[in-house]
Protein backbone atom coordinates (compact mmCIF):
# COMPACT_ATOMS: atom_id res chain seq x y z
CA UNK A 1 0.00 0.00 0.00
CA UNK A 2 1.28 3.46 -0.92
CA UNK A 3 1.92 5.78 2.06
CA UNK A 4 -0.44 8.73 2.47
CA UNK A 5 2.41 11.25 2.82
CA UNK A 6 5.56 11.44 0.73
CA UNK A 7 8.78 13.13 1.83
CA UNK A 8 9.73 15.97 -0.51
CA UNK A 9 12.07 18.93 -0.39
CA UNK A 10 11.99 22.43 -1.83
CA UNK A 11 15.07 24.53 -2.33
CA UNK A 12 15.05 28.16 -1.31
CA UNK A 13 13.07 30.08 -3.95
CA UNK A 14 11.15 27.01 -5.19
CA UNK A 15 7.37 27.04 -5.36
CA UNK A 16 4.90 24.73 -3.66
CA UNK A 17 1.98 26.36 -5.48
CA UNK A 18 1.83 28.99 -8.23
CA UNK A 19 -0.86 31.45 -9.21
CA UNK A 20 -3.40 29.95 -11.61
CA UNK A 21 -2.80 26.36 -10.51
CA UNK A 22 -5.54 24.22 -9.06
CA UNK A 23 -4.19 22.94 -5.76
CA UNK A 24 -4.26 19.18 -5.28
CA UNK A 25 -1.59 18.70 -2.63
CA UNK A 26 -1.46 19.57 1.04
CA UNK A 27 1.86 19.66 2.79
CA UNK A 28 3.20 19.41 6.30
CA UNK A 29 6.21 21.68 6.71
CA UNK A 30 8.80 19.74 8.70
CA UNK A 31 11.67 22.15 8.20
CA UNK A 32 11.98 25.63 6.74
CA UNK A 33 9.96 28.75 6.01
CA UNK A 34 7.34 29.24 3.29
CA UNK A 35 5.60 32.46 2.39
CA UNK A 36 2.10 32.83 0.97
CA UNK A 37 1.65 35.90 -1.21
CA UNK A 38 -0.46 37.58 -3.86
CA UNK A 39 0.93 39.29 -6.94
CA UNK A 40 -0.83 42.23 -8.62
CA UNK A 41 -1.09 42.57 -12.39
CA UNK A 42 1.77 45.10 -12.08
CA UNK A 43 3.93 42.44 -10.42
CA UNK A 44 3.83 43.88 -6.90
CA UNK A 45 3.90 41.15 -4.26
CA UNK A 46 2.01 41.27 -0.96
CA UNK A 47 2.99 38.73 1.67
CA UNK A 48 -0.11 37.28 3.30
CA UNK A 49 1.34 34.70 5.67
CA UNK A 50 4.55 32.99 6.74
CA UNK A 51 4.48 29.27 7.44
CA UNK A 52 7.11 28.10 9.89
CA UNK A 53 7.84 24.64 11.19
CA UNK A 54 5.63 22.79 12.05
CA UNK A 55 2.58 23.73 10.00
CA UNK A 56 0.34 22.62 7.17
CA UNK A 57 0.72 24.41 3.85
CA UNK A 58 -1.42 24.51 0.75
CA UNK A 59 -3.83 26.60 -1.24
CA UNK A 60 -6.77 25.81 1.00
CA UNK A 61 -9.43 27.73 -0.94
CA UNK A 62 -8.31 26.08 -4.16
CA UNK A 63 -8.23 22.65 -2.50
CA UNK A 64 -11.83 23.11 -1.38
CA UNK A 65 -13.28 24.83 -4.47
CA UNK A 66 -11.15 23.14 -7.16
CA UNK A 67 -10.64 26.58 -8.72
CA UNK A 68 -7.31 28.15 -9.70
CA UNK A 69 -5.51 29.82 -6.83
CA UNK A 70 -4.44 33.45 -6.60
CA UNK A 71 -2.05 32.65 -3.75
CA UNK A 72 1.55 31.68 -4.40
CA UNK A 73 3.50 29.53 -1.93
CA UNK A 74 7.28 29.89 -2.10
CA UNK A 75 10.09 28.48 0.00
CA UNK A 76 12.11 31.25 1.68
CA UNK A 77 14.61 28.70 2.99
CA UNK A 78 15.41 25.13 2.03
CA UNK A 79 12.39 23.11 3.17
CA UNK A 80 11.40 19.57 4.00
CA UNK A 81 7.73 18.91 3.33
CA UNK A 82 5.55 15.84 3.73
CA UNK A 83 3.03 16.04 0.89
CA UNK A 84 -0.26 14.25 0.37
CA UNK A 85 -2.96 14.23 -2.25
CA UNK A 86 -5.75 16.25 -0.61
CA UNK A 87 -8.56 14.08 -2.03
CA UNK A 88 -6.94 10.90 -0.75
CA UNK A 89 -6.56 12.48 2.68
CA UNK A 90 -10.14 13.77 2.87
CA UNK A 91 -11.48 10.44 1.61
CA UNK A 92 -10.41 9.03 4.97
CA UNK A 93 -12.74 11.36 6.87
CA UNK A 94 -15.80 9.11 6.49
CA UNK A 95 -14.09 6.21 8.23
CA UNK A 96 -11.86 8.16 10.62
CA UNK A 97 -13.81 10.75 12.59
CA UNK A 98 -10.71 11.67 14.61
CA UNK A 99 -8.91 12.71 11.43
CA UNK A 100 -11.86 14.83 10.33
CA UNK A 101 -12.04 16.42 13.79
CA UNK A 102 -8.33 17.32 13.67
CA UNK A 103 -8.75 18.84 10.21
CA UNK A 104 -11.71 20.90 11.44
CA UNK A 105 -9.74 22.14 14.45
CA UNK A 106 -6.84 23.16 12.19
CA UNK A 107 -9.21 24.96 9.80
CA UNK A 108 -10.81 26.78 12.74
CA UNK A 109 -7.41 27.83 14.10
CA UNK A 110 -6.32 29.16 10.69
CA UNK A 111 -9.63 31.01 10.34
CA UNK A 112 -9.17 32.74 13.70
CA UNK A 113 -5.56 33.60 12.83
CA UNK A 114 -6.65 35.05 9.48
CA UNK A 115 -9.41 37.14 11.05
CA UNK A 116 -7.07 38.50 13.72
CA UNK A 117 -4.54 39.46 11.06
CA UNK A 118 -7.17 41.28 8.98
CA UNK A 119 -8.32 43.23 12.04
CA UNK A 120 -4.72 44.09 12.97
CA UNK A 121 -4.02 45.43 9.48
CA UNK A 122 -6.98 47.80 9.68
CA UNK A 123 -6.96 48.86 13.34
CA UNK A 124 -3.32 48.83 14.46
CA UNK A 125 -0.43 51.07 13.51
CA UNK A 126 2.65 49.62 11.83
CA UNK A 127 4.73 49.63 15.01
CA UNK A 128 2.18 47.51 16.87
CA UNK A 129 1.85 45.14 13.88
CA UNK A 130 5.64 44.74 13.92
CA UNK A 131 5.59 43.87 17.64
CA UNK A 132 2.88 41.27 16.98
CA UNK A 133 4.97 39.87 14.09
CA UNK A 134 7.98 39.54 16.42
CA UNK A 135 5.88 37.64 18.96
CA UNK A 136 4.23 35.37 16.39
CA UNK A 137 7.43 34.59 14.49
CA UNK A 138 10.36 34.69 16.93
CA UNK A 139 13.68 34.45 15.12
CA UNK A 140 12.16 34.76 11.65
CA UNK A 141 13.71 38.20 11.10
CA UNK A 142 17.15 36.61 11.07
CA UNK A 143 16.09 34.04 8.46
CA UNK A 144 14.35 36.06 5.75
CA UNK A 145 14.91 39.38 3.93
CA UNK A 146 13.50 42.49 5.58
CA UNK A 147 11.50 43.45 2.47
CA UNK A 148 9.37 40.32 2.99
CA UNK A 149 8.60 41.43 6.53
CA UNK A 150 7.80 44.95 5.34
CA UNK A 151 5.39 43.56 2.74
CA UNK A 152 3.71 41.40 5.37
CA UNK A 153 3.28 44.44 7.64
CA UNK A 154 1.94 46.62 4.82
CA UNK A 155 4.81 49.12 5.01
CA UNK A 156 7.79 50.04 2.87
CA UNK A 157 11.24 48.67 3.74
CA UNK A 158 12.24 52.23 4.71
CA UNK A 159 9.31 52.49 7.11
CA UNK A 160 10.23 49.12 8.64
CA UNK A 161 13.81 50.31 9.12
CA UNK A 162 12.54 53.41 10.96
CA UNK A 163 10.27 51.29 13.17
CA UNK A 164 13.11 48.91 14.04
CA UNK A 165 15.42 51.83 14.84
CA UNK A 166 12.78 53.44 17.06
CA UNK A 167 12.12 50.21 18.97
CA UNK A 168 15.83 49.42 19.43
CA UNK A 169 16.38 52.94 20.82
CA UNK A 170 13.99 52.34 23.73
Amino acid sequence: MKPLFEETSRKKGAFFLQEGQIATQIGFLRKGVVRAFYRTSEGIEYNKHFFVTPSFIGGYASLITHKPTTIVLQALTDCEVLTSDFRQLTALYDNHADLERIARKLAEAYFVQKEEREIDLVLLDAEKRYEIFQNQYPGLEQMIPQYHIASYLGVSPTQLSRIRKKISGR
